[in-house]
């Protein structure tokens, strides 16, 4: 077999040899409407100079934080560049050697680097007022620790919107002992997105207007075509419903394609990255989400894509077609292609509002078509984790509810309570559930003793072809005594503690309260719940995720803590219990410690949660190979678990890693 590490020398092409008078290229709302049913055609690449990363190895090195002039839109914009680069070079390490790195701030105010994911001291960080003072304009500071780990992470600046500006890069562990992950060759693939507006003027619109960048809110057609589709009582019920709640159910992404252009390892849509394989050959791409504030979905078409790791952590082989990666969150896959023949790296945002892609090939003459974007998502009532429990639904015509491609993978009803729930006279006589995917669904509480279900007619039903595999009733029956530990979950099975408001979620901070949270583990999340019907693509969960390694600290929690992440979105105002950063009292974790933290999502935006200095053991069933993770997504009206070992002493940042939800949706952790 070849060598495990055979990569081809990555040629560093700068910006400013760019084609600076190509024209823009950012795909918002009218050029995604006009491009999203036309595949690029096959020589979409074939004029453009693609760009790699540029690759640093060893145990020193220097780095020099700098602005440059940059061109990825048709028009110059300043940015914030390590060593002339955007990205920034990719720092090779080997796991149990001590690096040490010199970084220079020659910009014109504070700067500093972040080390996301990596095990480290607390002032060797980066994190400024919390493990250092930051760096001054002309000086420079040593970063200096041993690598005790191995896998893909990144590394970015914590000060102010330089993130967004381009201080951002890759890091590539080599193991100290063989990979268990057999692999030929291995691309790092960092996908970001970019604006020629300044952060902080996007942050300052978002502030005066939420809604700034979404050029997708409903109109009067798409209430005409509801109308034709549900009728008008379903219709003018569910617009009421949004309307009286204040919020829009198009409301995925506070910034949008209208303003950002994603990059693929730093090229814009039109010019794509291009990586070359030879026959044979298994090839790991190491995915990283280096963005401010972009979710994105990733496929590759016609290629099975085998997930290895996660957040740099190995975990057991999942076969996906399709994945979304949250912000700061990174994945590697192996994949196989067959020579003489190019694939699409196909990487769409949350909204669809934009993407950005690579081209993988055994020959550079051959290019992989770009497929159009999926259809855009819209949020339903789940994602508001409404309790529908007391709702009366008599009289509900869902004669012309089509859930032949409803998916219903991950619907957790153990807490639905139907007891009371009048459904008499609900006609189910046309709903098609043929083909309907409930895998995951957990029936084991639901409480239908009383509901008065009179009327209901089920005679025609469809669900001949209802596929319920993965439907696991054998846990149902497990021991009360066996439930609970000093009246907590079982460590790998999540929390059972009831959903709790306090006092500081209620006021004008506060627009959303999920009364219900469904678990999102088994979610693939909004926009993406209906692939597998709609176009035979397994996608990625949480739940899917396993650890390669049995569990490392197999020791019950010994306590929980409940965090609502919260926020007005219209105020554009962002906090966790209700209470903003500023306002906040440190969380205090006791050292060699053994908790649970729990996340209930009380907007309806997903957040992806990073927790500095210490591992977030996802709860995902299996307490025996429980997967370790530094950044956490949480679906909008959800909840989700981990647990956390405070074996790191100091003061550590815990936060949304959205940009511009982070000045609020923050906290301090103090392990002591």
């Amino acid at each position: 077999m070849k060598s495990q590490y055979m990569i081809k020398p990555m040629i560093q092409t700068t910006n400013s040899e760019l084609n600076n008078s190509r024209r823009r290229f950012v795909f918002g709302a009218s050029a995604m409407l006009a491009l999203m049913s036309i595949p690029f055609p096959k020589n979409a690449f074939a004029n453009a100079l693609s760009q790699s990363l540029s690759q640093l190895s060893g145990k020193v090195f220097d780095l020099s934080i700098d602005y440059k002039m940059v061109n990825f839109t048709g028009k110059s914009a300043r940015a914030t560049v390590v060593n002339q680069l955007l990205p920034a070079p990719l720092l090779r390490w080997k796991e149990g050697e001590t690096v040490t790195l010199r970084v220079k701030n020659n910009l014109d105010h504070d700067s500093s680097i972040h080390w996301h994911g990596i095990i480290l001291p607390t002032e060797m960080d980066g994190v400024p007022g919390f493990s250092f003072d930051g760096i001054k304009p002309g000086e420079t500071f040593e970063y200096q620790f041993t690598v005790q780990q191995s896998g893909t992470y990144w590394y970015h600046s914590h000060s102010g919107y330089q993130e967004q500006t381009g201080l951002f890069g890759a890091i590539v562990i080599d193991p100290a002992t063989p990979d268990p992950v057999i692999y030929d060759r291995d691309y790092v693939i960092m996908l970001s997105d970019w604006s020629d507006e300044a952060p902080e003027n996007i942050y300052a619109k978002l502030k005066k207007q939420a809604d700034y960048y979404n050029y997708r809110e409903r109109t009067v057609m798409d209430f005409f075509s509801d109308v034709n589709k549900n009728g008008l009582a379903n219709t003018w019920n569910a617009r009421s419903m949004w309307n009286n709640a204040r919020m829009s159910d198009r409301d995925i992404s506070d910034v949008t394609g209208s303003t950002y252009t994603y990059l693929m390892n730093g090229n814009p849509p039109q010019q794509g990255w291009q990586g070359l394989f030879e026959q044979g050959e298994k090839v790991r791409l190491r995915f990283i989400n280096s963005s401010a504030m972009t979710i994105f979905d990733v496929r590759i078409p016609g290629l099975k894509m085998s997930v290895v790791a996660s957040d740099g952590q190995n975990i057991q082989p999942v076969s996906v077609d399709e994945f979304r990666i949250g912000v700061a969150e990174t994945y590697d896959v192996v994949i196989e292609p067959e020579v003489d023949n190019a694939y699409c790296i196909f990487a769409q945002s949350i909204d669809r509002t934009g993407f950005t892609v690579g081209n993988l090939t055994s020959d550079a003459s051959l290019h992989a078509p770009i497929p159009p974007m999926d259809p855009r998502p819209v949020l339903g009532h789940s994602d508001m984790g409404m309790d529908m429990s007391d709702m009366d639904m008599s009289g509900m015509d869902h004669s012309k509810m089509d859930m032949g491609a409803g998916d219903m993978s991950g619907m957790d009803h153990s807490k639905m309570a139907m007891g009371g729930g009048d459904m008499s006279g609900m006609d189910h006589s046309k709903m098609a559930m043929d083909g309907g995917d409930m895998p995951g669904m957990d029936h084991s509480k639901m409480a239908m003793g009383s509901g008065d279900m009179s009327g209901m007619d089920h005679s025609k039903m469809a669900m001949g072809g209802g596929d319920m595999s993965g439907m696991d009733h054998s846990k149902m029956a497990m021991d009360a005594a066996k439930a609970t530990v000093s009246g907590l979950g079982l460590a790998g099975f999540g929390s059972n503690n009831e959903i709790k408001h306090i006092d500081t979620e209620f006021g004008p901070q506060v627009d959303m309260r999920a009364d219900a949270p469904k678990s999102g583990l088994h979610d693939p999340g909004i926009g993406l719940r209906d692939h597998q019907q709609q176009f035979n693509r397994k996608v990625l969960t949480y739940g899917d995720i396993k650890g390669l390694h049995p569990t490392y600290d197999t020791r019950q929690p010994s306590r929980e803590i409940q965090l609502h992440l919260t926020g007005n979105m219209n105020r554009y105002m962002w906090s966790v219990n209700g209470v903003k950063f500023m306002d906040a009292a440190p969380l205090e974790f006791e050292y060699g410690e053994r908790l649970r933290i729990t996340l209930v999502n009380d907007t309806m935006m997903t957040h992806p949660m990073h927790l500095h200095g210490m591992w977030s053991e996802l709860e995902t069933g299996d307490p025996d190979f429980i997967p370790r993770k530094h950044t956490v997504l949480v679906q909008p009206g959800s909840k989700i678990s981990y647990l956390v070992t405070a074996d790191a002493k100091g003061q550590w940042a815990y936060h949304c890693h959205l940009l511009f939800h982070m000045p609020g949706m923050f906290r301090k952790v103090v392990v002591k």
